[in-house]
């Protein structure tokens, strides 16, 4: 249904800036997204179509040591475990806005405590740290324990499992934004699931995670590898994988408009049965029984309502009849 639904134009929303080139609403010629299998419930840990594996179960070479040179961690029977002095474990491939899954384990003998205790982490971006550590019954800062944005935002939940115990991350990441110049126009944001618990709600990354202290954002490329911490402990990884997410709409092409002329405003105005256009302020305006709407022109012909993909058309004869196209579907008032 399409009548009979208020349409907000000037009230409580009306304080909301716009960008200053953005999609009109229900704009047809969007870019619709990608059609996605949905994953059963049974198989959410498995792969989707269109993944990258980043492990196989028998191999590490979809990633490197932090120096370039091959891979030096250690390789067990479906598993792939830090081997500490070794250094950070890095993606061959590099990844932008991404869905990832991985799975890990703290050592089954618990040693150590609070940040000295099953400590590695996931680099996205090789910037942004998501924690990973012996949480069971181990305390340290909020801000460093399993699930954490590093330095920065706490888990909502602890979800840690005992250690020895198979734990799973699903991550949505979203890069930051940087301008032409290199200024910052969106910051980074995450989403976690730890053991399907939310511990991260689109939380906004202030800037790269950092140790004792708070670091600015620094413009880097869209897409980069990331990386599995050494941090001297063997932690362990199994079923790693990504799906690359769509970067969102690009801006839209201009629309041109002209100013409506004196006879289009006095010609047009007038009843198309409930509906009415009106002569105000230089322009017109379509009130179809919720509220006025400013009409624009465009410059190659034709009218719509301001800021919606929704033609309006004006069809003289004996007796005048408005046509609203919206969504592909014409409605006439007469």
């Amino acid at each position: 249904m399409i009548r009979n639904i208020p349409l907000i134009i000037a009230g409580s929303f009306a304080s909301l800036p716009l960008a200053a080139q953005d999609w009109r609403v229900h704009e047809m010629t969007r870019p619709h997204p990608a059609t996605a299998p949905a994953v059963p419930t049974a198989r959410a840990d498995r792969p989707p179509p269109g993944a990258v594996v980043l492990f196989n179960g028998t191999d590490l070479s979809r990633w490197r040591s932090d120096d370039s040179l091959p891979a030096r961690w250690i390789v067990g029977k479906g598993y792939f475990e830090a081997r500490p002095g070794t250094g950070t474990l890095t993606t061959v491939d590099s990844f932008g806005d991404m869905q990832l899954h991985l799975e890990w384990a703290a050592p089954a003998a618990a040693k150590g405590a609070g940040q000295d205790r099953g400590n590695s982490g996931v680099f996205l971006m090789g910037r942004y740290e998501l924690q990973i550590l012996d949480s069971w019954r181990n305390d340290t800062y909020s801000d460093g324990q399993a699930g954490s944005m590093y330095g920065q935002h706490p888990p909502l939940y602890n979800a840690a499992l005992p250690p020895g115990t198979w734990q799973r991350y699903d991550v949505f990441f979203r890069r930051p934004r940087f301008g032409a110049a290199g200024e910052l126009t969106e910051p980074a944001r995450v989403t976690v699931l730890h053991n399907g618990v939310p511990v991260q709600n689109s939380v906004v990354l202030r800037g790269p995670t950092t140790w004792l202290a708070r670091a600015p954002y620094e413009a880097h490329p869209d897409r980069l590898p990331f990386g599995l911490q050494d941090h001297g402990h063997a932690v362990r990884f199994r079923n790693v994988w990504v799906r690359p997410l769509p970067e969102g709409d690009a801006p839209p092409p201009p629309l041109a408009l002209r100013p409506f002329t004196d006879q289009e405003r006095q010609t047009l105005a007038g009843r198309y049965g409930a509906a009415t256009v009106a002569d105000s302020a230089g322009r017109l305006w379509l009130d179809l029984g919720d509220g006025a709407m400013p009409l624009v022109a465009a410059a190659a012909g034709g009218f719509s309502i301001e800021g919606v993909d929704a033609a309006v058309e004006f069809e003289p004869g004996a007796v005048n009849t408005l046509v609203l196209t919206v969504g592909g579907v014409k409605i006439r008032w007469r």
